[in-house]
């Protein structure tokens, strides 16, 4: 892990908020001066801690009005198996989100989904035309409650300022 001062923190935590953040609003939180800040994020770019910078999207609001949780089991798990899946899912667009995890399934996806014709397309082009795919189980989000990739930077503990 590398060493963040309570100041990184807070640009951090700012930014994550809003990516759009004003570099003046954040150099008042800081109290540093606004080329500080700005030296300060491009660093914590360059070091790939701002991994990249998003916009988003109501996925309702533009027609994905479905959202499923899939867990996906392998017949074998050599690893260009698992990596040609991983590959593919990481490719479809639909796919929002791919873990490869323990336990009874191998990975875990959430697709966004027009409806269940759509679905049900995605299905044929992820899990049926793989042969080695033994099997997958699909939970239908009923509501989205929470949804989304903050770090949780205020339980962080034991950090200088710099």
């Amino acid at each position: 892990m590398l060493e963040l001062s309570a100041s990184d923190l807070t640009i951090l935590r700012m930014l994550q908020d809003n990516a759009r953040e004003r570099l003046e609003n954040i150099a008042f939180e800081t109290g540093l001066s606004v080329a500080t800040v700005q030296r300060r994020i491009r660093s914590l770019r360059d070091k790939d801690i701002i991994h990249r910078e998003t916009t988003v999207v109501q996925p309702e609001a533009v027609g994905y009005t479905m959202t499923f949780l899939v867990l996906v089991e392998m017949e074998r798990e050599r690893i260009d198996q698992v990596d040609a899946f991983r590959r593919r899912a990481q490719a479809d667009p639909q796919v929002q989100q791919c873990y490869y995890i323990t336990g009874e399934a191998d990975f875990a996806l959430i697709v966004l989904s027009k409806g269940m014709e759509d679905f049900e397309r995605l299905t044929h082009r992820l899990f049926f035309e793989d042969a080695n795919i033994k099997r997958f189980r699909t939970s239908v989000v009923m509501k989205r409650c929470k949804s989304g990739s903050d770090v949780p930077l205020a339980m962080l503990t034991g950090v200088e300022d710099a």
